[in-house]
């Protein structure tokens, strides 16, 4: 082990020109800040994370097979992750979130953890008598819901009804892994005692409370609307419903925010840095930060933008281009 605390004992002064300096400089592991092979400053941000888009007409089967082969006594979770696809990622859909189907079967429980990372989920197919179990309460998981589950907050999944139960979640976890703050628990018990159901839960987005709320917003450009989901809130990212009419066009300009959209109705297509991805209920679009995006209803649409917005705000990072 290199111990960098003892006096050095390197003749810097010998150097007869930059590159013995540099080389000397590598023997005490300190680097040299004028000729760097690669910039730590630049003047635009650097767009390592791809736009991609997953399809909910391949996860479903794809779970449903796990289901089979993939028991959640043996299993945290049953989920498939939405990893970006630039190379050698297996985990972030975007730089500071990550995306995953996930699901329990009919008269199947998920045991209770906590973990410092802040979660979420909008579910897709849920079903009376399925619930999470967050914080000793049972809070209904119905199609369109959208569920919080604050950092260090227990929780866990039973689905007592007749039909499995799938959903989205997405963590904050790549942001966590980067800045080092890990840590997990499982409860002491399997899943968490809950007997009380909080159908009005602050954690609970009901679908059937925001779905009218939102058409009868305003519309922020001709046929679209937009709606954030509160109070109740995540400190690192937010959740947007959108509506969109049959024919109308959405368009956001470059930003630093990372965008993941879910589709909870309609067709359509969304257009990220000039690649175009058709879209039906329950597929998930990434489009990482600072690439523009359009997207465009084929018929009436319903979307759930997820973004790190809180979080670029809190850090005083949150820009957009002006065009």
């Amino acid at each position: 082990m290199n111990d960098l605390t003892k006096p050095a004992t390197i003749d810097f002064g010998a150097a007869r020109d930059l590159p013995e300096l540099h080389r000397l400089l590598d023997l005490v592991h300190m680097k040299n800040g004028w000729a760097k092979p690669t910039p730590s400053l630049y003047p635009l941000p650097k767009q390592s994370f791809m736009p991609a888009h997953f399809r909910y007409a391949i996860a479903r089967p794809a779970l449903h097979a796990a289901g089979r082969l993939v028991g959640t006594d043996k299993a945290e979770r049953r989920n498939l992750i939405m990893a970006n696809p630039i190379p050698g990622n297996d985990y972030p859909t975007v730089s500071t979130l990550v995306g995953a189907y996930q699901m329990v079967k009919a008269g199947e429980a998920a045991r209770s953890h906590r973990h410092t990372p802040n979660a979420m989920r909008i579910i897709l197919e849920g079903a009376p008598n399925a619930y999470t179990i967050v914080s000793g309460k049972r809070i209904p998981m119905l199609d369109g819901d959208v569920l919080l589950t604050p950092n260090w907050c227990y929780h866990g999944h039973d689905n007592q009804s007749d039909h499995d139960a799938y959903w989205i979640d997405f963590l904050d976890v790549p942001m966590v892994h980067f800045l080092g703050p890990m840590f997990f628990e499982t409860h002491p018990e399997m899943l968490e005692r809950a007997d009380e159901i909080d159908e009005k839960s602050e954690m609970r987005f009901a679908y059937a409370e925001y779905r009218p709320a939102l058409l009868a917003s305003a519309e922020i450009a001709p046929g679209v609307r937009n709606l954030t989901l509160g109070p109740a809130q995540l400190t690192t990212f937010d959740r947007v419903a959108v509506h969109l009419t049959a024919g109308a066009k959405w368009d956001c300009p470059r930003s630093t925010t990372n965008h993941i959209f879910v589709v909870l109705e309609g067709t359509g297509s969304s257009t990220v840095n000039g690649q175009v991805f058709s879209w039906e209920r329950g597929d998930i679009v990434a489009a990482p930060s600072w690439y523009e995006h359009e997207h465009a209803a084929h018929s009436d649409a319903l979307l759930m933008r997820v973004s790190d917005a809180p979080l670029m705000r809190m850090l005083g990072w949150d820009r957009t281009e002006k065009r």
